[in-house]
């Protein structure tokens, strides 16, 4: 019999869905505050985790950028995205994609460009450091102005070269993909990838699902567990061959007891599903192991379906084709050796 946690651990792992903001822990918080001479809302590391209490998206958000406001140097976006690969590769995360959304450090008068700076310097770093690969994913904050989102591209765009791609995340209710659909289409012009979250269980959700697979048509869809309740757009999103960044642990706060059937159901269903972190440090240190940890037990995933799981992460990774190559031979090394 397989030893799961052993075989999750030693899994080669590509990582699609995390934001950086949401892997800034505790700890890193109280150095970067004192760093920036914040003063935080909490006595120690233990309150402040105490304190990380939601239950929904609206209630996740207001946890989520209270964190943020920590961050102003260029020294400081790399302290956070250098501890995540640093943790990822721990984890045996082989390459990763990786969120950030500048729209929250700008409107604080931080410059973009110490914000993209500071992270594009830690993947170079944490590439030589801990052989881990990775790139990085601009974010719009979709409850802030189609307006604010346009400024923010045509801002990156020089730096474009430092980025993979776009995405849309955040509060989704009463802002559809088509609001971006600009922002997008600049994004595209400037080489860069499309992906966009699609959150569960969101108010008109099956028409924001049918806006990024038909009118954008973005690469990939994050989270996009709806979609299930729909035969069209599953037929379509199979058709495009659509790959989906799922992240069991938040499914677990949005539908608790739900024994990650969404995953189980988009297996089943023949979608090309991925287990990702989402926002580890706010969802009790779930980090890419974590996550396909409670995943395999509460869905029961197979070793065979978990290898699969990892391979539809490479081959939904936006990398060369002999990048791509060399990342499924390690795979295929791997599930030699557990066969």
């Amino acid at each position: 019999m397989t030893d799961m946690k052993s075989f999750i651990a030693a899994l080669p792992k590509a990582e699609l869905h995390v934001h950086l903001e949401g892997s800034l822990e505790a700890e890193m918080k109280f150095v970067l505050a004192e760093r920036n001479k914040v003063t935080l809302p909490y006595a120690n590391v233990e309150e402040m985790k105490a304190g990380y209490i939601y239950h929904d998206l609206p209630s996740f958000l207001q946890v989520f950028y209270e964190g943020a406001k920590v961050l102003f140097t260029e020294q400081d976006f790399f302290d956070l995205c250098y501890a995540y690969l640093k943790k990822a590769a721990s984890q045996n995360v082989l390459y990763a994609e990786m969120f950030f959304d500048p729209q929250q450090h700008t409107d604080r008068g931080v410059p973009i460009a110490t914000v993209i700076d500071g992270l594009y310097r830690a993947t170079q770093e944490a590439e030589t450091d801990f052989s881990i690969k990775s790139k990085l994913i601009l974010c719009f904050v979709r409850e802030l102005s189609a307006e604010s989102a346009l400024t923010t591209i045509k801002s990156a765009v020089p730096h474009a070269h430092k980025l993979i791609g776009v995405g849309l995340d955040s509060d989704e209710n009463g802002n559809p993909p088509a609001k971006f659909a600009e922002c997008f289409k600049i994004a595209r012009e400037a080489g860069l990838h499309l992906t966009s979250h699609c959150d569960l269980d969101q108010p008109n959700t099956h028409e924001h699902i049918r806006q990024v697979l038909e009118d954008i048509k973005v690469e990939r869809i994050d989270h996009g567990a709806n979609i299930l309740q729909d035969e069209k757009l599953i037929a379509i999103a199979k058709a495009k061959g659509m790959f989906f960044t799922v992240c069991p642990f938040a499914n677990e706060v949005c539908r608790p007891g739900d024994k990650q059937q969404i995953l189980r159901s988009m297996l089943d269903h023949g979608l090309n599903a991925t287990v990702n972190s989402d926002d580890p440090a706010y969802m009790l240190g779930y980090y890419i192991n974590e996550n396909f940890d409670i995943a395999q037990r509460e869905a029961g995933l197979s070793a065979a379906e978990m290898i699969q799981l990892s391979r539809n992460a490479f081959n939904a990774a936006w990398i060369s084709e002999d990048e791509r190559a060399a990342y499924l031979a390690k795979l295929d090394s791997f599930a030699k050796e557990w066969a």
